[in-house]
C-alpha cells in the first residue's frame, strides 16, 4: 500500500521560519534543508506563500519545513501574504526568526517574538548574513535597537549566527532545533484501550470513495497501533461482517467501523460487543474529542435557516455520495427536519470568524497536526460556536453515541 512507510504530515514536527522580507529566510531554510526548497532572490517578498515541504532532517527525524513570506510585507496583497503567515502559527511546533544581521532587530521581528510566546511556540533566533563583518551587536547601541534585542532574546530559546551562504552556524542551527523537538506523545489511538492477545474487528467499506489499492490514514494507523499492543486485527468490509463474527466463533473485544456505516454496523454487532469508530479514536488522538461531545448537543437546537460548516483537514476531489457534501448534510436534514444551509471548508482553509454559524463539524484530523486541531477547537468554541465531529455526530444521529463512547468512559460523562 503505498505510503504506509512515510510518516504521515500529521505525525511530523512542524518548523517555521519567520522573519521580514529578503532577511535570509529562504536561504537558511535551503541551508538547513539540503535543498533548494525555497526560491532565493535580492529582490524583496519573492516568497508570496508560504512553502511546504515534508522531508527528513538530521538529527530532527520526519519534519514539515515551512517558508514564510516577510512578515514586513506591504499593500493590500501584501496584507494577505503577513496573515496567511499568522495562519502558520497555528500548526507550528518550533518558529526560527531569521534575523538579518547587516540591519539588526526591527519591530516586525519583536512582534514574531511576541506572537510565538502568546502561542507558547519555542523560537530560536538565527542571526543570518554574519560572514559580513558588521554583527548584531554593532546594532545594539542605541535605546530602540537594545530594547527590541531585550524583548526577543527574553523569550527565545536562543540566538544563533548563521550564514547561509558559508554555512557557518547551519549545523549547531539543527542541532538547537532538535532540541526544542516536542516530547513523543502519550496519548494512543486504542493501545491504552486493549490488551496483548485481544481480538479487534475493523469494518473498512469499500465503495467509490475508498481510495484504490489502500487503506485511508486512520485505518492504517490503527492496524498498527493493535498490533503494536500485542493484539489481534481482522479487516472485514461491511458486507461480510456479519458472516465473518460468525465464523470467528468468539466474540472480538472491540469492533472498530468507518463511521458512515456506524448505523449498519451497531445492528450487525452484538450489543455486549464495545463499538466505537476511526474517526472517534483520531479525535480522541489529536485533542477534539471532548470539544465534539460536548458540542454534538447543539444539533438539537438546529433550525430552519441555520448555517452549518463541514470542515475537512485535507483536500479532496468529491465524488458522488461524498460525506462531507453529500451524507453529513443529508443525516443532519433528516435528524433536524430543518432546512439547513452547509458550507465547506478544506485544508488550510478553515475561517477565522465562524459566528456565523449554528455549528462546526470537523473531520478526524488526521492530515492536521494536533497543535492546529486543537487551535481550531478552541478558537470556535471561544467565539462560542458548538463544534463536534463527524464520527461523533453520526453516532448522535444515530442514536449509538453511549455505546460508541464506551471504551472512552472519560468523555461519555459528558453527555447530559
Amino acid at each position: 500500500m503505498a505510503g504506509m512507510n512515510e510518516t504521515p504530515s500529521g505525525e511530523r514536527v512542524h518548523i517555521g521560519f519567520f522573519g521580514r522580507r529578503n532577511a535570509g529566510k529562504s536561504s537558511v531554510v535551503n541551508a538547513v534543508t539540503g535543498q533548494d526548497l525555497a526560491v532565493v532572490s535580492d529582490v524583496k517578498g519573492t516568497t508570496t506563500d508560504p512553502v511546504r515541504k515534508a522531508m527528513e532532517i538530521l538529527p530532527l527525524g520526519p519534519v514539515v519545513v515551512i517558508d514564510t513570506p516577510g512578515f514586513d510585507d506591504e499593500g493590500g496583497l501584501g496584507e494577505l501574504r503577513v496573515q496567511r503567515t499568522r495562519k502558520i502559527l497555528e500548526k507550528t511546533d518550533i518558529a526560527v526568526l531569521v534575523v538579518d544581521t547587516t540591519e539588526g532587530f526591527r519591530s516586525e521581528d519583536a512582534e514574531l517574538a511576541d506572537l510565538f510566546k502568546e502561542r507558547n511556540i519555542p523560537f530560536l533566533v538565527a542571526l543570518n548574513k554574519s560572514d559580513i563583518p558588521e554583527d548584531t551587536e554593532n546594532h545594539v547601541v542605541d535605546e530602540e535597537q537594545l530594547g527590541l534585542f531585550q524583548r526577543i532574546a527574553k523569550n527565545s530559546s536562543g540566538m544563533i549566527h548563521v550564514s547561509a551562504l558559508s554555512d557557518e552556524g547551519i549545523d549547531e542551527l539543527k542541532i538547537r532545533i532538535a532540541a526544542l523537538k516536542p516530547q513523543e506523545k502519550e496519548g494512543r489511538l486504542i493501545a491504552d484501550k486493549i490488551k496483548a492477545g485481544d481480538l479487534i474487528v475493523l469494518v473498512v467499506p469499500i465503495d467509490k470513495a475508498a481510495p484504490k489499492g489502500r487503506l485511508i490514514l486512520p485505518q492504517q494507523q490503527t492496524i498498527r497501533d493493535i498490533l503494536d499492543a500485542g493484539a489481534t486485527a481482522v479487516v472485514v468490509r461491511d458486507s461480510e461482517l456479519a458472516d465473518t463474527l460468525e465464523k470467528l466463533g468468539t466474540k472480538p473485544a472491540l469492533v472498530i467501523t468507518d463511521s458512515q456505516v456506524f448505523g449498519k454496523v451497531d445492528k450487525i454487532v452484538p450489543a455486549d460487543v464495545p463499538l466505537t469508530s476511526f474517526s472517534i479514536l483520531m479525535a480522541r488522538y489529536k485533542g477534539l474529542l471532548e470539544h465534539a461531545v460536548k458540542g454534538v448537543a447543539a444539533i438539537t437546537r438546529l433550525k430552519d435557516g441555520d448555517k452549518v460548516l463541514i470542515a475537512e483537514g485535507c483536500t479532496h476531489h468529491r465524488q458522488c455520495g461524498d460525506i462531507g457534501t453529500v451524507k453529513i448534510p443529508k443525516w443532519l436534514g433528516d435528524f433536524t427536519g430543518a432546512d439547513l444551509v452547509f458550507e465547506t471548508a478544506s485544508g488550510t482553509g478553515y475561517p477565522d470568524d465562524l459566528t456565523q454559524y449554528a455549528l462546526v463539524v470537523h473531520c478526524g484530523g488526521c492530515m492536521l497536526n494536533e497543535k492546529e486541531v486543537k487551535h481550531r477547537a478552541s478558537k470556535t468554541a471561544s467565539q462560542g460556536v458548538p463544534i463536534t465531529n463527524y464520527g461523533t455526530m453520526i453516532a448522535y444521529v444515530h442514536g449509538i453515541l453511549k455505546r460508541s463512547l464506551s471504551i472512552f468512559p472519560e468523555y461519555a460523562k459528558e453527555l447530559n
